[in-house]
C-alpha cells in the first residue's frame, strides 16, 4: 500500500486493539477527513525522537494499520476518535506531505492463528483473570483465549511493560516468541498486582 498517512505517538497499538485518540491539529484533522471520505485507515506508530505535536517526528518502521471505528466532537472544540488495529504494517518508505503529514509505503505483516498449546495456557489463564477482574469485555470470546496471537498481542496491551518492551513485541513475527519474550519479563514483575482490582 502506498501513501499511508502515519500517526506517530507514544503508544504501541496491537491488532483488534481499540485507541482513543484527541485530534486538534490541522494535518491530523485532514487525515481524519481523509480516511472518513475514503473509507480507509492510517498506521499507528511509535515515536523514536520528536513530539506528537509540531515538527514530523521520527517513528518506528513497525506498526499498525487502523481504521476509525467512532468519531465525536468534544466540547473543547477538538475531535475525539476511537480507532481499531487492523494489520501490522512495516513502513518502506516515508515522505512528509506539504501540511506536514507523514505518510508511507506500507508492506502488511499479519501473522497465522496458533492454537494455545498445554505449556502456554498460564497466558490465558493471566488473560482471562485480569479481563475479568477488571470487567474487560474480551472476557466474554471464550474462543480467542486459543489463540496465541490474540492472546500475545491483548498482553502486550493490557500489560504495563515499558514503551520499548511493548514495540518489541509487535515487532516479533511468532506469537509464541512473543509469549516466551513476556515470560522472562513477567518473572520480574509481581502477577499478583496485575490481576488485583
Amino acid at each position: 500500500m502506498k501513501g499511508v498517512p502515519l500517526f506517530p505517538l507514544n503508544t504501541v497499538l496491537f491488532t483488534e486493539g481499540l485507541l482513543s485518540l484527541r485530534i486538534f491539529e490541522p494535518r491530523y484533522l485532514d487525515m481524519v477527513s481523509e480516511c472518513l471520505r475514503m473509507d480507509t485507515g492510517f498506521c499507528v506508530c511509535l515515536l523514536r525522537q520528536g513530539n506528537e505535536a509540531g515538527t514530523p517526528a521520527d517513528c518506528y518502521e513497525t506498526g499498525t494499520y487502523a481504521r476509525i471505528v467512532d468519531w465525536n466532537p468534544l466540547d473543547n472544540g477538538l475531535l475525539g476518535i476511537t480507532v481499531k488495529g487492523e494489520h501490522r504494517i512495516r513502513i518502506s518508505a516515508i515522505r512528509v506531505r506539504s501540511n506536514g503529514l507523514l505518510e508511507g509505503d506500507i508492506i502488511l505483516v499479519d501473522e497465522a492463528v496458533i492454537d494455545v498449546s498445554e505449556s502456554y495456557r498460564p497466558f490465558s489463564e493471566l488473560l482471562y483473570e485480569i479481563a475479568y477482574r477488571h470487567e474487560l469485555a474480551l472476557a466474554d470470546d471464550m474462543e480467542k483465549f486459543e489463540d496465541a496471537c490474540w492472546v500475545s498481542q491483548r498482553l502486550a496491551e493490557l500489560l504495563p511493560f515499558d514503551l520499548s518492551i511493548k514495540q518489541s513485541l509487535l515487532e516479533m513475527d511468532d506469537a509464541l516468541r512473543r509469549l516466551d519474550f513476556m515470560r522472562i519479563v513477567l518473572e520480574k514483575i509481581n502477577l499478583d498486582d496485575l490481576t488485583a482490582s
